[in-house]
């Protein structure tokens, strides 16, 4: 008897033992994920496939296996919601650090800023208890039009997917998931959830699928998200040929896709076509409201009866039950996942530093004897503030990527700060209390009155002429306006579900803009916002700088950089075209944007961009790389060698020639041999480098290295990428359109 129990108490303990595999954080992932799948029932499987409430994915209580807990992104971590409702939770311990938009870091060019982003921002979702978070993107910027391209990381897939692979890998390194976002086409808001994209097998694997595959094969990156939009009459959450023909088969990828919230639409396409988590689905068939549950979602009750039918193998669902669990193990059961901390200090410098590097100098002409910035505060007596953006929130809005911040420091009050300290007898809250003994005033100058999702303009016509007419008064005393416009993120400016309705400046800023500047020429311009614009005044401003969105730190950053406390280093990662119709695709008409009968066509083929400025010989306003400085620098030794696996190294040494410390980025370029069979663009970018921080007289020599498969085009009529033979030429330079020199390599 007694050996009988010790038999027994024996095989209790081994089946223990054995029921740990999946929970044994030691043991390789794919063991864990093989024991957990020969324990779940149909039904448990089928639960972690659909979402639980509007941003968390069910787990398996019963084995001990945690949901995965997802958030947008990519500038911060969003607010609470309620379980299932787009309200807000009311917390409040949910504040973050607003970081700057991607289009922002990718005017950086600086990858290192890119891993430090990722770091910053992983340890504000691992605080929250998030695993998941819903970014960053990589879409490419084809319109200037588009609603969400703030979001992105520019027109160009190289820049976009070098960029994007260091803030990835730094992000999951902590043990929070990134779902690289919108796979794929997702490039205008306009009839997103509905339009059919037609390109070209060569335009969709050379430009809009590059970035993606780049952060796939470079950054392994552990989710991703499915877009709204159609290609080839099937919407993208749920297209095989997209998820599970190149995606999961072709590129090898490992991880779990994710649809976008309500991207779904068919049981039948999301049961066989390559979706892992379905989220935000808020109908199906005629179920509406309260009779509405998790379960009737399309990898639910419907998925669940495919596979006791007979429709769908068992190998299919685990096939998907096995990529959602190396998520969960990869997060939510990563024991190495940090604990992170949230608005710490060290977030909000890695903040100013990205947007002191990502803002844009486009132009600076001398006042005089010398260029108006940077500017010297103490030697102006009489300085005025005008515009809307000076004070208004750019961090909330936009749609998914709403924040809800402990602080933001707006440029007026930056400003105050700095003109406070050049008056050292006054305080910053003298300043505030009382600007005009600091020499600083303010107007708004015009309104845009509308709020999240509001399409009527609240602010009226005897509203909007008062807030200018003061403005203009006010000029007639100053001695320098800074004015400080641009777009927000309110619906159809840089908004999520709408476009922008036109290439001009909002609420009349293009005519208050040139009155000022009619009444004092020392005016400086600096615009926020994710997409170029149309600048009929330019010839009347001395001086333009673009900020994007700079997040929580943006008065400090933009001050920094009008003081001349940093130089400016960021470069353009997007044309801007002098006139709307310069765009390569407007000239094809509303079937290459937004699209007629809900079908979109790409006609302008891989000539995106830059590429295709070139091409129609249109010469941009400011081109694609393009951004000024505070010093000068040179470029010398300029070499560039091929080695026996076919990789090409470039080298320059960069001197600053100039009398203050700044940075450069170096940009190659690079033109394909002729093919009669492939029209080539006259040259892309194939590499980038930014230096450190020169002092005057400092060298550095940079080296960037051009691999094979970097030159590969795509050959339609083989389906497979071909490297040409013959003759490259290697263009570098600091922008697309200035080159300092040209060499060749075969």
């Amino acid at each position: 008897m007694k050996s009988l129990l010790l038999s027994a108490s024996f095989l209790m303990a081994s089946l223990a033992l054995n029921a740990q595999v999946y929970l044994d954080s030691k043991a390789p992932i794919e063991e864990r994920i093989k024991d957990a799948l020969s324990r779940m029932t149909l039904h448990e499987k089928v639960k972690i496939l659909h979402a639980q409430s509007k941003f968390t994915s069910a787990g398996v209580p019963r084995l001990g296996i945690r949901q995965l807990n997802m958030d947008d992104g990519p500038h911060g971590v969003r607010e609470e919601l309620v379980w299932d409702e787009w309200k807000a939770a009311g917390w409040t311990n949910d504040f973050c650090v607003a970081f700057p938009s991607l289009t922002c870091l990718a005017a950086t060019w600086n990858r290192d800023l890119s891993r430090l982003y990722g770091t910053s921002i992983s340890e504000e979702f691992a605080y929250r208890g998030k695993d998941v978070m819903l970014g960053p993107g990589v879409n490419i910027a084809r319109t200037p039009l588009n609603g969400r391209a703030f979001e992105y990381m520019g027109e160009d897939p190289l820049l976009a997917g070098e960029m994007v692979v260091p803030y990835i890998q730094a992000v999951q390194q902590n043990g929070v998931a990134c779902c690289l976002k919108h796979f794929v086409l997702n490039d205008q808001e306009t009839d997103r959830f509905s339009v059919n994209v037609n390109i070209s097998e060569r335009a969709m694997r050379e430009i809009y699928l590059a970035p993606f595959q780049r952060a796939v094969e470079k950054a392994h990156v552990y989710s991703i998200m499915g877009s709204y939009n159609l290609w080839k009459n099937v919407h993208c959450s749920q297209n095989d040929e997209l998820l599970n023909g190149i995606l999961k088969k072709e590129w090898g990828w490992d991880g779990c896709l994710v649809s976008d919230w309500d991207a779904v639409t068919d049981s039948w396409q999301a049961a066989t076509g390559g979706l892992d988590i379905e989220m935000g689905t808020t109908r199906n068939g005629n179920i509406r409201g309260e009779k509405f549950t998790f379960d009737d979602y399309h990898l639910g009750n419907d998925f669940e009866k495919f596979v006791q039918e007979g429709k769908v193998p068992m190998s299919v669902v685990d096939e998907k039950v096995s990529r959602v669990l190396r998520l969960i193990f990869r997060t939510a059961m990563n024991p190495n996942k940090i604990i992170g901390n949230q608005c710490s200090e060290a977030h909000y410098d890695a903040c100013r530093q990205i947007g002191e590097e990502g803002i844009v100098l486009l132009q600076n002409n001398k006042r005089g004897k010398a260029p108006l910035l940077p500017i010297d505060f103490s030697k102006y007596k009489n300085i005025l503030v005008v515009g809307e953006n000076a004070t208004r929130s750019l961090t909330m809005g936009g749609g998914s990527s709403e924040l809800k911040t402990l602080r933001d420091i707006s440029p007026l009050e930056a400003l105050q700060t700095v003109v406070a300290a050049a008056n050292s007898h006054l305080s910053p809250v003298t300043c505030q209390l009382s600007p005009v003994n600091c020499h600083l005033s303010y107007a708004q100058g015009y309104a845009s009155g509308r709020a999240l999702y509001d399409k009527k303009d609240a602010v009226d016509a005897a509203e909007s002429k008062r807030l200018k007419d003061e403005a203009l008064s006010k000029a007639a005393d100053a001695d320098l306006i800074i004015y400080i416009g641009g777009m927000n993120k309110n619906h159809k400016q840089d908004c999520e579900n709408g476009d922008r309705e036109g290439y001009d400046l909002s609420f009349g800023q293009n005519e208050l803009i040139s009155q000022l500047a009619d009444i004092n020429p020392n005016i400086v311009v600096v615009t926020f916002g994710g997409n170029p614009y149309a600048t009929p005044w330019l010839s009347k401003v001395p001086a333009l700088v673009h900020c994007w969105y700079l997040g929580s730190e943006a008065g400090t950053a933009l001050v920094n950089v009008l003081s001349g406390k940093v130089c400016p280093s960021g470069k353009l990662p997007i044309t801007f075209a002098k006139q709307y119709e310069d765009y390569p695709y407007v000239k094809y008409g509303k079937e290459a944007y937004p699209g007629v009968d809900r079908q979109v066509y790409y006609k302008e083929d891989v000539f995106v961009g830059y590429r295709g400025f070139e091409k129609d010989k249109k010469k941009p306003l400011f081109p694609f790389g393009f951004g000024l400085s505070y010093t000068t620098f040179s470029y010398d030794d300029v070499t560039a060698v091929k080695d026996a696996a076919g990789n090409i190294t470039v080298s320059v040494t960069v001197t600053n020639t100039g009398s203050c410390a700044g940075k450069d980025v170096v940009q190659v370029y690079v033109s394909a041999p002729s093919n009669k069979e492939i029209q080539k663009p006259l040259k892309e970018l194939k590499a980038f480098a930014k230096t450190n921080l020169l002092q005057p007289r400092q060298q550095q020599t940079l080296q960037m290295t051009i691999a094979p498969q970097d030159l590969a085009s795509w050959n339609e009529a083989t389906h497979q990428w071909q490297t040409d033979n013959g003759e490259y030429t290697i263009h570098v330079g600091n922008n697309s359109q200035n080159i300092v020199k040209r060499l060749k390599v075969k």
